[in-house]
C-alpha cells in the first residue's frame, strides 16, 4: 500500500469514527430541554458543515497525483484538527 492511500485510509478511519460520536451526540442532543436544543441544532449544523469540508478535502488528496498529495496533507490536518476540536468542545458543552 503506499503512503498516499495509506494516509487516505487512516484518516477516513478518523472521520468515520467522529461522523459516528457526532450522530450519537445528535441523538444525545434531541434528548435536551427544549430551550436548549435549538442552541444544540445550530452546534450541530456547524458540526456537519465542517464534516463536509473535511470529506472534501480527503476526496481532493484522493484525486491528487502521487507528486502533489502530500502538499494537501498539512491543510487535510488543519481541517480534521478544527473538526475535532469543535466537536469535543460541543460534547464538553452537553
Amino acid at each position: 500500500m503506499s503512503r498516499q492511500n495509506a494516509y487516505i485510509a487512516k484518516m477516513k478511519l478518523q472521520l468515520d469514527e467522529l461522523n459516528v460520536k457526532m450522530n450519537e451526540l445528535d441523538a444525545k442532543a434531541q434528548e435536551a430541554k427544549a430551550d436548549v436544543r435549538d442552541k444544540y441544532r445550530e452546534e450541530m449544523k456547524k458540526l456537519r458543515h465542517q464534516s463536509k469540508l473535511a470529506v472534501a478535502k480527503l476526496e481532493e488528496i484522493k484525486l491528487a497525483g502521487e507528486s502533489t498529495w502530500e502538499a494537501l496533507v498539512a491543510e487535510m490536518e488543519k481541517v480534521r484538527d478544527a473538526f475535532t476540536h469543535s466537536f469535543h468542545y460541543f460534547k464538553s458543552q452537553i
